[in-house]
């Protein structure tokens, strides 16, 4: 048995496939204040995946951070602590400290332009004036890089755009929000094993 000790003692782990690493990254503020936000829906779609396969993040550096195996990949989900404005130095530091391709990374965050709830993904687009989004750009160099938006609407009377924003969510949207969050950790799942062209087509404007 010898041999079979010294088998496993020199064997060496398998490198993972950078195709196969994913970083999943919500935006979002940290503080309890900023919890039930509209603008920290980027978090909360990554709690509810947490949530439902039993992770638990972990302080590491910019963010919050832990790791969920899913049919071969690794996605490794993200909540920068760098506040919004600054969302950009975390994802790209977290890209290349795992050497994940730029196509392999998906942005979940709020969006004023669509519907409560409805899903919209792109493989890229402007910074639409979303601070977090500018920061990505301005990071990366460019605005190639898949995004997920979910839905806030835009009820607010002029003026008020920030307080709508940083505001919590009403009752009715409370009530709506679990099942429009199911939805979207389905949509990521989706990113991982389908693709972006599949997920878009199967999601969007759902």
């Amino acid at each position: 048995m010898k041999w079979l000790t010294q088998l496993f003692a020199t064997k060496k782990a398998e490198p993972i496939d950078p195709m196969k690493k994913y970083l999943i990254a919500g935006l979002g503020n940290i503080g309890a204040e900023y919890v039930n936000t509209r603008h920290n829906i980027g978090f909360k779609v990554l709690d509810r995946l947490a949530q439902q396969e039993g992770l638990s993040f972990e302080t590491a550096k910019l963010g919050a951070v832990t790791d969920y195996k899913l049919k071969g990949r690794t996605l490794i989900l993200l909540k920068p602590n760098t506040y919004m404005n600054l969302s950009g130095k975390a994802i790209k530091y977290w890209l290349d400290k795992e050497n994940i391709p730029v196509e392999n990374l998906l942005v979940v965050t709020d969006d004023l332009n669509i519907p409560f709830g409805t899903i919209r993904i792109k493989p890229r687009g402007t910074d639409g004036g979303h601070n977090g989004l500018k920061s990505i750009q301005q990071l990366l160099g460019n605005s190639d890089y898949p995004r997920f938006r979910f839905g806030i609407s835009d009820e607010f009377k002029k003026g008020q755009q920030i307080s709508y924003v940083l505001g919590e969510w009403g009752d009715e949207e409370k009530t709506k929000l679990p099942e429009r969050l199911d939805k979207a950790v389905e949509a990521i799942k989706s990113f991982t094993l389908s693709g972006l062209a599949d997920t878009m087509s199967n999601f969007n404007g759902k």
